[in-house]
């Protein structure tokens, strides 16, 4: 297990789309320990893979004392009358905060070091991690998703610390 440096905005492996993960080998079972340790501080959500610099589809979470991860996650279903427009923000993109359109609730499935299938779901704050990890799986950032009056002022800051 092991502790890795996020990836910051012009590192092009965050605008990589991620290769599903076709076989659990050491290097997949080290990667969700990484990702688990890396989320694991402080104002850590979610973590996805290519943040950490591996072009792998999966993600790990850390929400209200909930911890887990999840290989080859897929949107399966996202609420299509209900939207949330709060404030989302980065770890690739540090410190900047803006509103981002996302859907109410989200549920993805994927699977597990072991094959099982994994369902994670929820509304608000769920549905938006959903949606920001399986963004940067497809090799999207938050930033993408801005109106375009945010998206500007988030490009100007981004300048600022490039």
């Amino acid at each position: 297990m092991a502790y890795r440096d996020i990836r910051i905005i012009g590192d092009p492996v965050l605008r990589t789309v991620c290769e599903p993960i076709t076989e659990i080998t050491p290097g997949i079972r080290a990667l969700v320990d990484d990702l688990m340790e890396t989320v694991n501080e402080p104002g850590r959500a979610g973590l996805a893979a290519n943040q950490i610099g591996v072009s792998y589809r999966a993600f790990s979470w850390n929400i209200d004392g909930k911890r887990g991860y999840i290989l080859n996650p897929e949107i399966v279903d996202l609420s299509t009358e209900e939207y949330q427009d709060g404030d989302e923000g980065c770890l690739s993109v540090p410190e900047l905060w803006f509103p981002c359109e996302r859907a109410w609730y989200a549920k993805a499935e994927g699977m597990d070091l072991d094959g099982n299938k994994v369902v994670i779901e929820g509304e608000e704050i769920w549905g938006r991690l959903i949606q920001h990890e399986v963004d940067h799986l497809d090799g999207h950032l938050y930033i993408d998703r801005l109106d375009r009056k945010n998206r500007k002022k988030a490009l100007q800051e981004i300048r600022k610390f490039s």
